[in-house]
């Protein structure tokens, strides 16, 4: 018979380099799956890491295999700490992300760095990480992997959205689960805001005093990925390629260049979930405390838009992989085809053990 109940911690470091995600859960599956946050936390990225995660993608091969290397080894610290701090004997096993460096999925290229063995070694705790290269070996996205989350924890909303670096959806459709990256967030945001001597425009208050430039909103609304059919998933390298540059193709002061990005963010949450007027949206990560963006997102929405509590927006990405790690550790399907595009369902990520 199964094992129903664990005690695992999730991992999670996000594109939008706000900081390592950590969430202690118990995670039971007895008849269905439910969950318990007990401890989570935020460590924030000292500027060192941030200066060279932001910087990672433009390293050659060998600088990056260090750069995996020593990340891991300041990962599997701030994970000691973080179980040291709660006195954490229980742990049955740690299920970590990593953080993305690479995600070219049509080159059969996605690259998480953090998920080296050294790390089950250094923890002496088995570790499941490394959740998104199966599947682009499948011929997968490799993203999202939060719906399978979704689906077991969260059924009760129509949609489930989430607002960090990356805004992306996950719904039931024809009885599959779908899900898709909807367009860049906190990537463009901070970006921006970082220019101005901050990390994050705070409640949206600058976006708030700019003004809409329509010749610009018209130029991103038009962007050919928004109207590709999923499976579609976005990375740093499509930001860099395609957002970037328009918004730099302006004289426009930062105010109006984050007014008018917010306004084009609204206008693509309301076009995903436009079908179902009056559903229930959860939507959950970092982007909902840009109070402005939320307020867009709502006046354009028929929908009854839901915000949990501050734990749930902050950790859901990290509680869920938790979820995956179970999965993965129960020989369950973690990662569904519908929402990849792979060939199969499967039960994706790499165990370490101590």
């Amino acid at each position: 018979m199964k094992k129903t109940g664990y005690r695992v911690l999730g991992v999670m470091s996000g594109t939008s380099l706000d900081g390592i995600d950590l969430v202690y859960t118990e995670i039971e599956t007895e008849q269905h799956f439910s969950y318990k946050i007990i401890y989570a936390e935020t460590v924030p990225y000292p500027e060192e890491w941030r200066q060279k995660l932001s910087h990672a993608i433009n390293l050659e091969a060998a600088d990056l295999n260090q750069l995996d290397v020593d990340y891991t080894t300041f990962l599997a610290s701030v994970i000691k700490d973080f179980i040291d701090k709660y006195d954490l004997h229980l742990l049955e096993a740690v299920c970590s992300h990593g953080h993305t460096v690479k995600h070219r999925p049509k080159q059969g290229v996605t690259y998480q760095i953090g998920n080296l063995p050294v790390l089950a070694e250094f923890l002496e705790i088995p570790v499941v990480c490394d959740f998104r290269v199966q599947d682009v070996e499948l011929g997968g996205q490799g993203a999202p992997l939060v719906p399978i989350g979704d689906r077991l924890l969260f059924n009760a909303y129509r949609y489930c959205i989430n607002l960090g670096g990356f805004a992306n959806i996950s719904m039931e459709k024809d009885s599959q689960r779908i899900a898709y990256d909807i367009c860049p967030v906190n990537t463009v945001f901070n970006y921006f805001m970082q220019k101005t001597g901050k990390e994050y425009d705070q409640d949206g208050e600058m976006a708030r005093s700019g003004l809409l430039n329509e010749k610009l909103l018209s130029r991103l609304n038009a962007l050919k990925f928004y109207k590709k059919e999923p499976p579609k998933s976005l990375g740093i390298e499509w930001v860099n390629s395609h957002i970037i540059p328009i918004l730099e193709d302006t004289d426009l002061s930062i105010p109006d260049l984050l007014r008018t990005y917010a306004e084009h963010v609204a206008i693509q949450l309301d076009r995903t979930t436009h079908e179902n007027q009056e559903a229930d949206v959860l939507v959950t990560g970092g982007g909902v405390k840009n109070l402005f963006l939320m307020e867009r997102f709502r006046s354009l929405s028929g929908c009854n838009i839901i915000v949990p509590d501050v734990e749930l927006i902050d950790f859901k990405e990290a509680l869920i992989f938790a979820l995956l790690g179970v999965l993965k550790l129960r020989g369950e399907v973690n990662v569904l085809s519908s929402v990849t595009g792979a060939k199969i369902d499967h039960s994706s990520g790499r165990v370490y053990e101590p």
